[in-house]
C-alpha cells in the first residue's frame, strides 16, 4: 500500500525573516489557505501580531474571502506561476484597505507568497516609473532637437549680419537687429536645454543643509518683502556624494517657481515657503529599493499648480505663468535624476509640496 505523502516541513519563521525588511505586506500561505509566516508591514496594517496571524485561514482576511481561494486553488493545480488581482483587506481597527495581490509560488510545495501592496503605494510605484521613462525621453528630445535648432540658428545669424552690412536705411537695419537678437535668444534658450548634457557631473561630499541654505539665501534677496522662509531640518542627515552646484541649481529652480507662485500672497505679506529635510527608510522609487533615502520638502502655500499642467509639470516648455520657459522643473528633475533620485509633486490650492528623493549612503 503507497504511503500518504508527507506534510511540508514546519515553518520556520527564520526562513522568511527577510520579508520584514519590505515596505509592502507579506504573508506566506500554504495551498490549504493557512497562514505561516506575516512579516511585520502587514502586521501593522492589520493591527495583530504575527502569532495571531499564523494558523489562521487568510482568506478571511479580506473582505470577498473567495478571490484568495481561487487563487489557491490555482495554485495547487498548478495552474499559473504568478497571478495578480486587487482586493481590500479586512483591518482589525478602521476601514478596509485597498491591496494590489501579487500571488506567487514558492519552490516549496504547497506554499504560495501572498505579497500586497497598497493600491495608493501601487498607483505611486507607477507613476514614478511613467517619470522616469519620460524624463529619458525627454532628454533625447531635447538633446536632438536642441542640434538640429542650433546649426541653422547660426545661418539666420551670419545672413542677418551681412545683410545689415549691405543696408544703409536705418529703419531697414531695425529689421536685421530683429532678426539678430532673437536669434541670439533661441540661442540662449538652446544652451539652457542642452546645459545639463555638456556639463561635468562634479561629486563631491554635499550637505544638503548647505544647498537648502544657499537657495534660502537667494530666495530672500530676490524677495526681500512679504515672504516667511521656515526651515524644518533633521540634522541626523549625513552627508553623501553628488553634484553641489547640480543640486542647488535643482532646489533653487523649485524654490524659484514657487515663489513666483506666491506673488500674491507676498502682497499680502503672508506668503511662506518651507524647506523640510527627513531620512525615509526601506523606500523604493527608480524601480530600486533603498535602505535609507533623504527626502527634502519645497513646500509653498500658494495657489496649486493649474489641474491643467499637473500630470504634465516636468516636460520641456510647459510653464504655468506668461513668459516663463518651461525649463526649470524640467532641469531640476534631470539634475536629480542624475544623482539616482526622483522629484514628485504633490498639489492642492494652499499647498504644493515639491518632494526630492535622493538615495544614502
Amino acid at each position: 500500500m503507497k504511503k500518504p505523502a508527507a506534510p511540508p516541513a514546519p515553518f520556520e519563521g527564520a526562513n522568511f525573516q527577510s520579508f520584514d525588511l519590505l515596505a509592502t505586506l507579506v504573508a506566506v500561505v500554504g495551498t490549504d489557505g493557512t497562514v505561516r509566516f506575516a512579516n511585520a508591514a502587514l502586521e501593522d496594517a492589520l493591527g495583530m501580531s504575527r502569532r495571531s496571524i499564523a494558523g489562521t485561514a487568510f482568506a478571511q482576511a479580506f473582505t470577498e474571502p473567495q478571490q484568495l481561494l481561487t487563487a489557491l486553488q490555482g495554485a495547487r493545480d498548478n495552474e499559473f506561476a504568478v497571478l495578480r488581482y486587487d482586493a481590500a483587506l479586512q483591518r482589525h481597527a478602521g476601514e478596509p484597505l485597498p491591496v494590489h495581490v501579487v500571488v506567487v509560488q514558492t519552490e516549496r510545495p504547497g506554499e504560495v507568497v501572498v505579497e500586497m501592496l497598497p493600491l495608493e503605494q501601487h498607483a505611486r510605484q507607477e507613476r514614478e516609473e511613467r517619470l522616469i521613462d519620460q524624463a529619458q525621453a525627454n532628454k533625447e528630445l531635447i538633446r536632438n532637437l536642441a542640434h538640429e535648432i542650433k546649426n541653422p540658428l547660426g545661418g539666420i545669424r551670419g545672413a542677418a549680419q551681412l545683410l545689415e552690412m549691405e543696408i544703409e536705411s536705418r529703419e531697414l537695419k531695425e529689421y536685421t537687429q530683429v532678426i539678430i537678437h532673437e536669434a541670439d535668444r533661441l540661442q540662449t534658450l538652446v544652451d539652457r536645454l542642452l546645459a545639463p548634457h555638456r556639463r561635468p557631473h562634479v561629486v563631491g561630499d554635499v550637505n544638503i543643509h548647505e544647498v537648502c541654505e544657499r537657495v534660502r539665501s537667494l530666495i530672500l534677496a530676490e524677495f526681500p518683502r512679504g515672504l516667511k522662509v521656515r526651515r524644518e531640518y533633521d540634522t541626523s542627515l549625513p552627508e553623501f556624494r553628488g553634484d553641489r552646484e547640480q543640486l542647488i541649481q535643482a532646489v533653487l529652480n523649485i524654490a524659484h517657481n514657487a515663489c513666483q507662485a506666491l506673488a500674491d500672497r507676498m502682497a499680502e505679506g503672508d506668503a511662506e515657503l518651507v524647506f523640510r529635510t527627513r531620512i525615509a527608510r526601506q523606500v523604493t522609487f527608480g524601480k530600486q529599493r533603498y535602505r535609507l533615502a533623504l527626502e527634502l520638502h519645497v513646500i509653498d502655500n500658494g495657489p496649486g499648480v493649474p489641474p491643467a499642467i499637473k500630470d504634465r509639470i516636468f516636460y520641456p516648455l510647459v510653464s504655468g505663468r506668461d513668459g516663463g520657459s518651461g525649463l526649470g522643473l524640467t532641469l531640476a528633475q534631470t539634475f536629480v535624476q542624475q544623482h539616482h533620485g526622483l522629484i514628485e509633486c504633490d498639489s492642492v490650492p494652499g499647498r504644493t509640496d515639491f518632494k526630492i528623493l535622493i538615495p544614502l549612503p
